[in-house]
């Protein structure tokens, strides 16, 4: 059910659901809006509700607060209001939500998101609470810039949990929110609506009153009565008010500014408006302003009619439109985008192509393309100085991270310029070959290699051609990067089984148990166990049950279930159980070493490193770290340092269990390394005060224990992740004993001391360089010699060769298809030695006609059991079955030479 269908059902019964006392007490009004046919209740005649849909914002010029309030005296007088009224004033969370399976703190309420085990509930460290919560949305991206919108607000949250002892209901939140509106800001009650609307949450849901002044909504309170779906749900035994409220509003309703962006920034703006030099018509930008809420592209049906109707009131063609306002609205969406930005950077997020850093990224880029587009002589890393130091009294915690989002920022820049250059090649490739510019292309483009659409737009303008940009481009390209991927699902029937007891934290290593039941003669259930199963990245015990061999374990919903072979025991049957003591031993050395590894990094490499994944094996274990960028030698010699100095002090390792909302507040939240922990009571490892985390997994006793760690190599898995290969204990040995073994190995072979084998080395590079270049003159002797003897078809204009290559490389393959192109030409080349290596090219002329190599080479690698693809006028790739080569060939002339 979706949330108009919700909303018809409330309204069945809508005095159950929306009527509050105060509505009877001072005479409001139930009514249908004759414009947009929602219900709202009101003290006035009014027939069109007050929702900026359906009349334009009143308030610009015409503020009908009791006075002007900046960001700063606006949040001072609702936390006051509310602490007076028995609130707990809490501090912010990060934006970046380490507790719930979200990647963003999308509202204030997202605060008291938990998972207990599979079920969603709300924890909440005081009742009732009161917080400012910078929250990043990405939804509505395209608005930003109009009006009202920003990917990151302040977020006014108001919240309890209605449980019969410090909790209030329906009737007393909204009693608060008018006299919040009323006494502290000044509004007149007439002028207010309460409309009509519903809430639907991860895991519960609501019915809702969003108030409504003069068009803007200033705040909605939800009323969260029901877990579950609406097709699936019970009510809460304590509901839960959540109202939250954007403080950008409050200032904007109260100064009556063009925009909220001027009320809230206003000093960085004007800033940015001095130094670009922008032409401001100021008359005419709050003649637009008051009809932008119309614009709002998440609220109208067709978003040309209603931009034809702006035009239309205003005078002005769509052209002169765009020429008076879109500078300036770019001027907004930098600012906003920087300040996300800054939050972001500074509670850890990272721009990436991937998750949440996806859409980091797209609102950097977003920023950039403006920059550019409009020449203005700022930059990005300016501007959140700028905006960082306004925020200081606040958020002192922006100023304070500046050095490092700059250096992020910087890095960001440097590859968005790297971009910008790969643009005009490739366009110049996709004009060619008349590839059309719809808006799957451009997200594919987009998603794939990072090319915003405004890069393409300006590159192709010129070539005197136009492309259309969705309206809608950056809230679909955002949208599936919201939430993080939902845990795996169960693969095996363990319906009505209790719960496993489990031993591995005991320091158990035999034990006897009961069997509950066999699966498929394979996965055996214990109402008991001490096999530790895969998860946190730790590898599973191994050993036997019995005389079988355990070679796995997972854990389902708190059931383990020991993959065993060949069982040679029966349900209900009392066996014996016996860890495998050494692997068990050199994984906990390898996990004890994660937390260190993880330690050592954040001390080295700066606040921003959290774990991003990680596996303890028994031969060597790796950690990702999120980073903006690969680490040097100097960096990883840094970390592997730090972390032995870590292990010599032979710091006590404790383990503790303790409820999570008092580790929460006793640690914070770095205790969520690499994923929220959906358990209402954690167990904190900590090494002293090095290192604090939420962690099921075996560690050892003290940092001693885990004997060197060797950094044996770094890679970059994916953009914005860094990955850590180490070793530590047994495992460190043997690699150091295989290291001299393969050193003395060496050195035997190039008949030399092993003193003198880095000279030895060198002179065998340099000899391997000299013989690399004498191969590369050979391969294009040879390359010329082959297609000497290869000869094309001619059919209908278009010339085709579709050949194997005896024993060519790709490097062969490609000299000799360089060397036959042409406009007419159509070239397929099967290098045959040790793969097959495939190289493809066609002419404009064979582009034009509709040919597409990239995807013909991609199906042919495929059949061949290999990958590959490309443009379609240039595609490579390789392929490994041999067998299938010439019905490959065959169906290729098939269906190019007809």
């Amino acid at each position: 059910m979706d949330k108009k269908a919700l909303i018809k059902q409330f309204q069945q019964d809508p005095h159950k659901y929306w009527k509050v006392k105060l509505f009877d007490e001072l005479g409001f009004k139930r009514r249908q809006c004759k414009k947009c046919g929602k219900f709202f209740w009101t003290l006035t005649e009014q027939e069109i509700c007050n929702d900026s849909s359906c009349r334009p914002y009143e308030f610009i010029e015409n503020p009908p607060t009791n006075k002007k309030y900046d960001y700063f005296k606006a949040w001072d007088a609702i936390k006051r209001f509310f602490v007076q009224n028995n609130h707990v004033l809490l501090d912010r969370y990060p934006v970046v939500c380490r507790w719930f399976p979200l990647y963003f703190t999308i509202a204030g309420i997202v605060d008291f998101y938990r998972m207990d085990n599979s079920k969603f509930v709300f924890e909440f460290p005081a009742n009732p609470v009161v917080l400012l919560q910078p929250s990043l949305r990405f939804n509505d991206i395209p608005n930003v810039g109009t009006g009202r919108h920003w990917t990151c607000h302040s977020h006014v949250e108001q919240a309890c949990i209605n449980d019969g002892k410090n909790g209030y209901w329906k009737d007393r939140c909204i009693e608060l929110d008018f006299e919040l509106l009323t006494k502290v800001f000044g509004i007149k009650p007439e002028l207010i609506n309460f409309i009509e609307d519903a809430w639907l949450g991860p895991g519960a849901f609501g019915y809702s009153l969003e108030y409504h002044v003069k068009g803007l909504e200033l705040g909605n309170a939800v009323f969260t009565e029901f877990s579950g779906t609406p097709d699936n749900f019970q009510k809460m035994a304590k509901p839960v008010i959540d109202m939250g409220a954007g403080l950008e509003r409050f200032c904007w309703i109260s100064q009556g500014s063009p925009t909220s962006y001027d009320a809230v920034l206003g000093p960085v703006i004007e800033k940015m408006k001095s130094k670009a030099s922008i032409e401001y018509d100021k008359d005419f930008f709050l003649k637009y302003s008051k009809l932008s809420g119309l614009l709002n592209i998440d609220e109208v049906a067709n978003i040309e009619i209603a931009r034809a109707q702006v035009t239309k009131q205003l005078g002005v063609t769509k052209a002169e439109l765009a020429q008076k306002i879109e500078p300036m609205q770019a001027i907004y969406a930098i600012v906003d985008h920087a300040r996300a930005l800054t939050f972001a950077l500074t509670d850890g997020g990272i721009p990436s192509n991937l998750g949440g850093g996806y859409n980091l990224r797209v609102i950097l880029r977003r920023a950039l393309s403006f920059i550019d587009k409009y020449n203005f002589p700022f930059d990005l890393i300016w501007v959140t100085e700028k905006v960082a130091k306004y925020f200081k009294p606040l958020h002192p915690e922006l100023i304070e991270n500046i050095g490092k989002i700059n250096e992020i920022l910087n890095i960001e820049e440097k590859r968005y310029e790297q971009t910008r250059q790969r643009v005009g090649r490739l366009v110049e490739s996709l004009v060619k070959t008349k590839t059309e510019f719809t808006e799957q292309k451009l997200i594919e483009l987009y998603d794939s290699q990072g090319i915003t659409p405004e890069l393409i737009q300006e590159t192709v303008k010129e070539r005197d051609l136009t492309i259309e940009i969705p309206a809608d481009f950056y809230a679909k390209v955002t949208e599936r990067h919201m939430l993080e991927k939902p845990e795996k699902e169960k693969k095996i029937d363990i319906k009505g089984l209790p719960e496993t007891k489990k031993l591995f934290h005991e320091k158990i290593y035999e034990f006897d148990a009961k069997v509950l039941k066999i699966i498929d003669n394979k996965f055996v259930i214990l109402d008991k166990t001490a096999f530790y199963p895969r998860g946190g990245g730790q590898e599973p015990d191994f050993g036997l049950i019995e005389s079988c061999k355990v070679f796995d374990a997972e854990s389902y919903d708190g059931i383990i279930a020991h993959s065993v072979e060949n069982p040679n025991f029966k349900q209900d049957q009392i066996v014996k159980c016996k860890i495998d003591l050494s692997r068990r031993k050199q994984i906990t050395q390898h996990h004890s070493a994660t937390h260190i590894i993880n330690a050592a990094s954040r001390q080295v490499l700066g606040a921003h490193i959290w774990q991003a994944g990680s596996k303890k094996d028994i031969d060597k274990a790796h950690l990702d770290v999120t980073h903006y960028q690969a680490l040097t030698e100097t960096q990883v010699e840094k970390i592997e340092t730090k972390a032995n100095q870590i292990i010599n002090k032979n710091i006590k390792i404790k383990k503790e269990v303790i409820k999570r909302p008092e580790a929460e507040a006793k640690y914070g939240f770095r205790i969520y390394q690499g994923a929220a922990v959906p358990l209402k009571e954690l167990r904190i490892v900590s090494i002293g005060d090095v290192d604090r985390e939420a962690c099921g997994g075996i560690h050892c006793d003290s940092t001693e224990e885990i004997g060197q760690i060797i950094i044996i190599k770094t890679e970059k898995p994916q953009d914005g992740i860094v990955r850590l290969v180490y070793v530590a204990g047994p495992a460190a040995e043997k690699y150091l004993q295989k290291r001299k073994e393969l050193l003395n190995k060496s050195a035997q072979l190039l008949k030399v001391s092993e003193k003198k084998l880095p000279e030895a080395v060198k002179k065998l590079f340099e000899n391997w360089k000299k013989k690399k270049k004498e191969l590369e003159k050979l391969q294009e002797k040879t390359a010329k010699e082959k297609m000497e003897k290869l000869e094309f078809e001619e059919k209908n204009g278009l010339k085709f060769l579709i050949r194997e290559v005896p024993k060519a490389g790709p490097g062969q393959l490609r000299e000799i298809s360089r060397k036959l192109s042409s406009d007419n030409t159509i070239i397929f080349l099967f290098g045959i030695s040790d793969k097959i290596y495939i190289f493809a090219s066609a002419g404009e002329k064979a582009v034009k006609g509709g040919i597409d190599v990239g995807k013909i080479v991609k199906e042919a690698c495929a059949e061949l059991s290999g990958r590959g693809g490309g443009l379609p006028n240039l595609a490579q790739g390789f392929g490994t079955n041999k067998n299938k080569l010439k019905n490959v060939i065959e169906n290729i002339k098939k269906s190019l030479v007809k």
